[in-house]
């Protein structure tokens, strides 16, 4: 099963609520970019799903803002779940990152929970040269995945842990980083997984 299928299965078949990663409330992803990026900046959601954080970012003035997803199901969900009127605000594009697609360039590349899926190093640098490509001068890259002890699984897939100067290494060349944070997540099932995320400016 390829990638695609698998992640429009997940989307067809469960509800938010048995979906581990889902947050009701983006909290330490909105923090972050709220922190470091003012209303009026562009935001790329990457692997966004059916998180709510792009209807609070254009809610707060963020523009333009644009979610990416490899799932159509997923962004169909996040479409049902926004009021009409932020809904014809944000950008929704369905594609696959290794893919080498045209997103749009953006002051604010937020990631939470793709990134460690991408276990070979040639699936890494592929992701590497789409966000260094993408992100504007001096603007921010977030990135959050498991912590090193985290899960080794999920979703039925590997996935591979960091701590913030593993992660941001491997966006050192073009990215400098500004800022480590942790989360403990709690999934809707009540189960506490630890992540790690990067604030990193384009050198």
């Amino acid at each position: 099963m390829g990638a695609k299928d698998h992640w429009e299965g997940i989307y067809t078949s469960k509800p938010d609520e048995e979906l581990s990663w889902f947050q009701p409330t983006s909290t330490t992803s909105y923090q972050l970019i709220t922190e470091f990026a003012s209303p009026g900046a562009s935001v790329v959601d990457i692997g966004a799903g059916s998180s709510p954080l792009a209807g609070q970012l254009v809610r707060d003035g963020f523009c333009p803002v644009t979610i990416v997803d490899i799932s159509e199901a997923a962004l169909t969900r996040a479409r049902c779940a926004v009021a009409p009127d932020i809904r014809e605000k944000i950008e929704w594009q369905v594609c696959d990152l290794l893919a080498n697609p045209q997103l749009p360039s953006c002051d604010v590349w937020h990631d939470r929970a793709v990134f460690h899926f991408l276990i070979g190093p040639d699936d890494q640098a592929r992701y590497v040269a789409l966000a260094s490509r993408t992100v504007k001068q001096h603007g921010l890259l977030i990135v959050g995945t498991f912590r090193l002890d985290g899960p080794t699984k999920c979703s039925g897939l590997p996935v591979h842990g960091y701590d913030s100067e593993s992660l941001a290494e491997v966006f050192s060349e073009t990215f400098h980083l500004v800022r480590g944070a942790g989360e403990e997540h709690m999934t809707p099932s009540g189960v506490k997984q630890p992540f790690v995320y990067v604030v990193m400016r384009r050198t």
